[in-house]
């Protein structure tokens, strides 16, 4: 065969393959056995090899590439933010009430979409091509996982259809329940660890390091939604899944146009009749406002849009018996009170323990040992004693006590006023020490690879750590006598914790582990502070001035600061080399320095981050929440309830060439 009749032959086997993936996996009807399928696919890839002919968009892409060292990581251009959960009638009416008060009437529409459990990625295509694929990650920042993602069917290598030059895809990544099963019923068979659920078999799978691997998994993927870079404000969220299925994505087909909340209600109603029945799981019922252009007024915070939430359907329950009551001691010092069960099988996996809260719930419940009790996953993670199953003939244990020591270190336990939880106030508890340290080495925080909950507990067991000041001060030949670490996993371990030392300063704030300060809160408190001397000087008033910032977490903030052994800490940890000063944001000038932004409605020119990035770029900054602190509210069309109270407060309103008089 020559370059030529090669050449013609491998565009006729792309073609026929294309086809051949997209029966199978989008419609469901088989163009060919698998046999000759998998003949097809090797007579390609041996005349793409021989002839050189190669291309991204080949089906062979598919098959998966060489094994990655690691995962570049990258910035989402538009976060992925998640949902705000709601689990009654009651929170669906009062979300529908709080869009109608911000956007102050009550024409617009919703798009019902079925919210399926699996693991979200972005995707990204240039020229109609596949670019990046890549994990949510904390919202801001993902892994590049893109020679996974290609590994999919259901995700196109090149769109079809009238698409624009860029474009991204937002899609949940999942698994079938049977084919979870059969991969589940294999490993074992190869005496494998089996994954719990489909969910978590789905995020492993895709952060394998081999794509060979993943692409034997069976992972599928709905899209869900796509972001343009046009100035369309009058799509919906209807035509934009429209346009991802004439695209060539696999979009849900339980969606449902909703004129009203009414509505909204029939189809959670529905769907919950049938969800049990579906191949995949699926625990809620994500409701959109439909109309685009009313997202940017209706805004977002720090971590949901407003313009959507999520209905989670009531857990599935099961019933067991109480073996024993124990007690775990969390990160800060927490003792949770855990139920030990009688093995049963709920919402797909093994259920051997359930939370049981705080005493006080235990009590209002009424909850012993030796118990018949219904258990629930609730949001269908993680389980929990519902209530006891009485029956007259049976006689109890003793009513639960919550001892006066730590069961693990013997230390007194406390209890605050306003607070339910009991505490042991001993920071060198051993098992604070070791959950301290997984959250300060977990991927959110420094992403020191390796040091997970089975060598944390080594360290701590052999008195090599307890502050994370001892973890820099490792060396190898104290790690080689530890189980399992021979002098190459020693030398790879110290290498790792080593190279946490780039890691910037949000998220060093984030791992030391402050109560209420999530990634999100560290992200806030460090673009607003400097450096950890600036956060720490800060009073709770100049806490409160950021975004997000309320009572409850200026306070936390300000208690850990203040103790002395923190303090020592964090100038322990400079010594050793972590980074604990920002970036500096040179700004374009000093024009709006001092000065603070609330944005409303459309604006004529400019999108609402495009503005926030103006002001920013010129001093100033933006909250979301007009008060007298508020120096100019940014109003366009169809500005909602934020105007009102601007001309309430007295706050001077400008419109968008004024801003640019201001900034020139």
């Amino acid at each position: 065969m020559n370059s030529e009749q090669a050449r013609e032959r491998v565009s006729e086997l792309r073609t026929l393959l294309t086809k051949a993936n997209d029966a199978y996996y989008q419609e469901a009807a088989p163009l060919m056995s698998d046999r000759e399928y998998d003949q097809l696919m090797e007579e390609l890839r041996r005349l793409e090899e021989e002839h050189r002919l190669f291309s991204p968009d080949s089906p062979t892409e598919r098959v998966g590439g060489e094994p990655t060292r690691e995962f570049p990581t990258v910035t989402h251009p538009v976060p992925m933010l998640s949902l705000s959960n709601t689990y009654s009638r009651e929170e669906v009416d009062d979300f529908d009430r709080r869009v109608r008060n911000l956007l102050g009437h009550d024409n617009y529409s919703y798009m019902a979409e079925l919210k399926y459990d699996g693991m979200a990625i972005r995707l990204r295509y240039d020229n109609g091509r596949l670019a990046l694929g890549a994990t949510r990650g904390d919202g801001t920042q993902g892994d590049d996982i893109t020679a996974n993602i290609r590994t999919i069917r259901d995700v196109p290598l090149s769109l079809s259809g009238n698409h624009p030059q860029e474009l991204e895809v937002r899609g949940e990544a999942y698994m079938e329940m049977a084919a979870f099963a059969k991969l589940n019923s294999a490993r074992e068979e190869n005496g494998e660890t089996v994954f719990a659920n489909p969910r978590n078999a789905t995020a492993g799978t895709l952060k394998l390091q081999d794509p060979n691997t993943v692409a034997r998994r069976p992972i599928r993927m709905f899209a869900y939604d796509l972001l343009l870079e046009d100035d369309n404000r009058e799509r919906t969220q209807q035509e934009k899944l429209n346009m991802l299925d004439e695209f060539g994505f696999r979009v849900c087909e339980h969606r449902a146009m909703c004129p009203g909340i009414e509505e909204v209600h029939k189809v959670i109603e529905k769907w919950g009749g049938f969800r049990k029945d579906l191949p995949y799981e699926t625990d809620g019922v994500v409701i959109k406002v439909n109309e685009e252009r009313y997202r940017e007024i209706l805004g977002q915070t720090a971590k949901a849009p407003r313009w959507a939430i999520a209905y989670k359907f009531e857990a599935e329950q099961a019933v067991s018996r109480i073996h024993g009551i124990t007690l775990q001691v969390g990160r800060l010092g927490t003792i949770t009170p855990v139920a030990e069960l009688e093995p049963v099988l709920l919402a797909g996996t093994t259920v051997k323990r359930a939370t049981l809260h705080n005493e006080e719930e235990i009590q209002r419940k009424d909850i012993r040992a030796g118990d018949r009790v219904i258990v629930e996953k609730a949001g269908d993670i993680i389980p929990q004693v519902v209530n006891v199953v009485l029956q007259e003939e049976e006689k109890r244990g003793e009513p639960f006590r919550m001892p006066e020591e730590c069961p693990a270190c013997g230390s007194k336990l406390v209890k605050l006023p306003d607070e339910v939880a009991w505490r042991c106030t001993n920071n060198q508890c051993p098992p604070q020490v070791r959950n301290r340290l997984e959250h300060f080495a977990s991927r959110d925080a420094l992403d020191i690879d390796g040091v997970g909950e089975a060598v944390v507990d080594q360290l701590v067991t052999n008195n090599l750590v307890s502050t994370f000041p001892d973890l820099y001060r490792l060396t190898v030949d104290d790690l080689t006598p530890l189980e399992r670490m021979g002098e190459k996993s020693a030398a790879n371990l110290v290498a790792s914790i080593g190279k946490s030392r780039e890691k910037p300063f949000e998220k060093v704030l984030y791992a030391l582990g402050i109560r209420f300060v999530g990634v999100t809160v560290a992200r806030d408190l460090a673009r607003a502070f400097p450096s950890v001397e600036a956060l720490m000087e800060a009073g709770e008033e100049e806490l409160l001035a950021v975004d997000a910032i309320g009572p409850r977490i200026a306070g936390s903030v300000r208690s850990f600061f203040e103790q002395t052994e923190n303090g020592e800490m964090i100038r322990q940890l400079r010594e050793l080399g972590l980074t604990f000063e920002s970036e500096e944001k040179a700004a374009a000038s000093d024009k709006l320095a001092g000065k603070t932004f609330v944005l409303t409605g459309t604006l004529p020119t400019l999108k609402r981050s495009e503005a926030k990035e103006l002001i920013e770029k010129n001093g100033g900054k933006t909250t979301s929440t007009v008060s007298k602190k508020t120096d100019f509210v940014l109003a366009g069309d169809e500005a909602g309830s934020k105007l009102e109270k601007a001309r309430d407060l007295g706050v001077k309103i400008i419109q968008e060439n004024e801003f640019f008089e201001m900034i020139k």
